[in-house]
């Protein structure tokens, strides 16, 4: 038997466990899990919160790094050697800084996604505006938001060696890329030309597909 993923397709922690899993080339039955099922991960750990990594005959695991370090046994992202040091500082002033930006962006388009339903749009557009204020402003102020962002990629840019501040790919760099990701679904955002091979790169190392769960 396979493990299970349950997951959501937009969510940048969702997007890390499949990459990885992708990067490693193992084998998962995908569960996308609509937004406003609150049922099936209450079921598995007590609280609503994915990604949900079920391994057969063994208890569900939350969290995407302990996931991570759960599947990549043999530390081929590097996750154990790199927690804790510079780089990975590093890369969550990078999160901390754009993260915020780019779901303020990104977020007003998810919900018109397949992957939503118009019960699990209504419950997750009512549950980002509580924090984000509505969408539709978050929308109007687009200009404002693409502004910040570019100087957050600008200084990534400087770290790419060609891969976040190495010659090889690592859980920095997958954890830089499911962030942006999400971006992609911004009608006419463009990200700057080494940005996007960067992602792109990534993308065909961990054999990611962002839309296939879409047309099962």
């Amino acid at each position: 038997m396979k493990p299970t993923l349950y997951h959501y397709v937009h969510c940048p922690f969702c997007i890390r466990v499949r990459m990885t899993a992708g990067f490693l080339k193992i084998a998962y039955d995908s569960k996308v899990t609509a937004y406003d099922d609150e049922k099936t991960p209450l079921s598995l750990i007590g609280k609503k919160m994915l990604p949900i990594w079920v391994e057969p005959n063994t208890k569900a695991i939350p969290e995407s790094l302990d996931i991570i370090q759960l599947i990549d046994s043999e530390n081929a992202l590097r996750t154990k050697d790199l927690l804790n040091t510079e780089a990975w500082a590093k890369l969550e002033f990078f999160l901390n800084d754009a993260g915020t930006t780019i779901h303020n962006l990104a977020m007003p388009y998810f919900i018109y996604t397949k992957e939503f339903n118009e019960s699990s749009r209504v419950y997750f557009q009512r549950k980002k505006e509580e924090k984000r204020g509505p969408f539709k402003t978050l929308v109007q102020n687009r200009a404002q938001y693409e502004t910040q962002l570019k100087t957050s990629l600008n200084k990534l840019e400087y770290d790419l060696q060609p891969h976040f501040l190495s010659e090889k790919l690592s859980i920095l760099d997958i954890c830089i890329a499911s962030h942006l990701w999400g971006l992609y679904l911004v009608p006419e955002f463009y990200f700057p030309p080494q940005i996007h091979f960067y992602l792109q790169r990534i993308k065909s190392i961990c054999h990611f597909n962002y839309h296939e769960d879409y047309w099962k």
